[in-house]
């Protein structure tokens, strides 16, 4: 009777361990979440996504969000973040200097191909255009958007202050970087003059905010941004990239192994609808913009003789043109 005991405990014990193992076998994957808005926010809207991705996929999936746009690419070159979604500005600097690659692009309720930079004023504000706000004389309190931010720096900074000279912090009282969010609501309650955001930041305000929303106006408008890429770690394995990938082109969608509406809902409160696939390609169009505004802070630097303007102009200008030509011979999508 011993013996038989001995024998069933041994088996209950390594029935036991078994279990453990394969409860904690699944990989787990990092998912990085760049800091548009206030965590709450952003943590309210990307759990239901995350949620059906871990049921789906099998993986053990955990949010990562930081307190900037640096801290989800420096996540994932660190290893501490697999994948995630950026802006395009972010991607790049992941993709350069992260082991990251882009999968997957978010596509806009709208279904445009992309979206806007802006920047707003308050309502009443005397500033009614770009002209307006670049007089340049100290009396403007000015916010950017997160430095590895598309629309919130790359975005204004290319199309705004390098395409007429001007740095930022010699033209206006004070220049402060935060989130779309803090940017819009410093300029609805008029702690700021004038700052950057987007037109996707700009309908979650609408929705969430009705009244702030109201004290807000529109300045100026970029040309079209492309949406959002999510990335991945390339050091993921191919198995694992695989199970992210069929998830989340199918998510929404006739092909979907889950609850078509309800995903739809989900998407919905991100402002998407279902994600197409995309690769590192996308990110061209913000690589030349990249470009565009060196060059034209290269002319305006006094500090350069003519001849180190001449060298890194021409650099420039080969750069340039190489990546106007992968850009012609790109799949378009």
């Amino acid at each position: 009777m011993n013996a038989i005991l001995s024998g069933m405990a041994a088996i209950l014990l390594a029935s036991t361990i078994a279990s453990a193992t394969s409860a904690h076998s699944a990989e787990t994957v990092n998912f990085g979440i760049i800091s548009t808005e206030s965590q709450q926010n952003l943590r309210n809207k990307w759990e239901p996504f995350i949620a059906d991705m871990e049921k789906e996929t099998g993986l053990d999936i955990e949010p990562f969000f930081a307190s900037d746009y640096a801290g989800v690419i420096e996540g994932m070159r660190f290893g501490k973040v697999q994948m995630g979604w950026f802006g395009n500005k972010s991607a790049m600097e992941a993709v350069d200097r992260a082991k990251g690659e882009v999968f997957a692009q978010t596509v806009p309720e709208s279904g445009e191909a992309g979206y806007y930079g802006l920047i707003l004023a308050p309502k009443d504000s005397a500033l009614t255009s770009v002209d307006d706000l670049l007089k340049c004389d100290k009396s403007v309190n000015f916010g950017l958007g997160d430095p590895n931010s598309t629309s919130g720096y790359l975005v204004p900074m290319t199309f705004v202050f390098a395409a007429r000279g001007i740095d930022p912090k010699a033209c206006f009282k004070n220049v402060t970087n935060a989130n779309h969010e803090t940017n819009a609501m410093g300029v609805a309650n008029k702690q700021l003059d004038a700052a950057a955001n987007n037109t996707e930041n700009l309908a979650l305000i609408e929705k969430n905010q009705p009244a702030a929303f109201e004290k807000i106006k529109i300045i100026w408008k970029s040309p079209l941004i492309p949406s959002d890429p999510l990335v991945w770690s390339k050091e993921l394995s191919a198995e694992t990239k695989d199970k992210i990938r069929s998830f989340v082109l199918a998510y929404g969608t006739d092909k979907t192994k889950g609850d078509k509406a309800e995903e739809i809902k989900v998407l919905s409160g991100l402002e998407w609808a279902p994600f197409r696939a995309s690769t590192d390609d996308q990110l061209l169009p913000i690589r030349m913009m990249e470009v565009a505004k060196s060059m034209a802070q290269v002319t305006g630097d006094a500090k350069l003789s003519s001849d180190e303007k001449a060298a890194k102009l021409k650099e420039l200008t080969e750069k340039k043109a190489a990546l106007e030509a992968k850009l012609a011979s790109a799949p378009q999508g």
